[in-house]
């Protein structure tokens, strides 16, 4: 049976701005697909990165050149024949795992062999900011057992002091998004003990991991930038104990699992993120996350007006989605319109 598909650009305002070492979000902006079959309609989202060279433009591109393809019925297990790991996959992917549950009557749990999902403890951020005022936004966070800060090379050491002092019991994630030397990790190093960090997350530029062999840190270095799929974790070891999977780099949700397979197999840690993004992008990372020694995923947190049925931050713990969003047989969620 023919399948139909659909994409398009969407434009989600932000609450605030969300600002990282390489520059400021006041919105996020998405890939929606849509694959219709059978009467059934599943759905995916991916978020064009312009670190890795993505556009809306490039992304719609990419997916438009696989539609015939995808029209004539491609497992989503030939996927990688037509397009490569990405934001472009991953939205096709996802929507994928969606059609197969509305078709099969089935939920992705239920397909993966896993029980429905649960809350889980996620992590909320603390974008950049000057000192007192990222102190100001983790004091804002009452309940939150995890909390990610990030940081450039400027002044990391007073916004982690600030941080910490205004949430005194939270587990830490350092997160200065490539924008670190080797020399500025290891003066760092008695600062994160000072204030307790529990992992500091691609500290170096990914071309620069060399730097990171023999280097021994306080607390766990995680991958985000160096690694994208199951094919780059061997040029990891000895340099990184974590990776942190996120479906827009892995290509999807089928992407993401081969690489927590790959990844615990090999003796990595795992961390589950995101980019900032729906809930139709975190539904399906729920399933990769309830396997994550560490979760962030609280990109809808910083959306002004989600999907309703989203996930919800309640305390510690990141509610899933509800099952009419994705991955469950029945569709009862409206689509948003852009």
């Amino acid at each position: 049976m023919l399948r139909k598909v659909t994409a398009r650009s969407e434009r989600w305002p932000l609450t605030g701005s969300f600002r990282i070492s390489r520059g400021v979000k006041t919105a996020a902006d998405v890939i929606a697909v849509e694959i219709s079959q059978g009467g059934r309609r599943g759905r995916g989202e991916g978020v064009p990165y312009a670190r890795y060279g993505e556009t809306l433009a490039t992304v719609l591109s990419q997916i438009g050149e696989a539609t015939r393809r995808i029209e004539q019925g491609l497992p989503r297990s030939d996927l990688a024949s037509v397009l490569p790991p990405g934001a472009a996959r991953n939205a096709v992917d996802c929507a994928l795992w969606d059609l197969e549950a509305r078709l099969s009557g089935r939920s992705v749990a239920e397909l993966l062999g896993q029980p429905p999902l649960t809350p889980i403890v996620s992590a909320l951020t603390v974008s950049l900011d000057a000192p007192e005022a990222m102190g100001a936004a983790a004091a804002a966070m009452a309940g939150v057992e995890l909390i990610k800060v990030k940081v450039d090379a400027v002044s990391p050491a007073d916004c982690l002091r600030a941080v910490r002092a205004a949430a005194p019991r939270a587990r830490l994630i350092v997160d200065p998004n490539e924008s670190w030397t080797i020399e500025t990790l290891a003066a760092m190093q008695p600062v994160m003990r000072e204030v307790g960090v529990d992992l500091v997350e691609q500290p170096l530029p990914a071309g620069d991991d060399g730097a990171l062999s023999g280097f021994e840190s306080c607390a766990p270095i995680c991958a985000d930038e160096s690694v994208h799929v199951a094919r780059d974790l061997p040029g990891l070891r000895g340099r990184y104990d974590v990776v942190n999977i996120k479906l827009d780099k892995a290509g999807g949700l089928t992407g993401a699992l081969e690489l927590l397979a790959a990844a615990h197999a090999q003796g990595f840690g795992v961390m589950v993120g995101c980019m900032v993004s729906t809930s139709l992008s975190i539904a399906p990372a729920f399933h990769v996350a309830r396997h994550a020694e560490f979760v962030d995923l609280d990109g809808p947190v910083w959306i002004a007006a989600d999907y309703p049925g989203g996930a919800v931050q309640r305390g510690a713990e990141l509610l899933p989605p509800a099952d009419a969003l994705w991955g469950a047989p029945e569709v009862q969620a409206q689509l948003h319109e852009a």
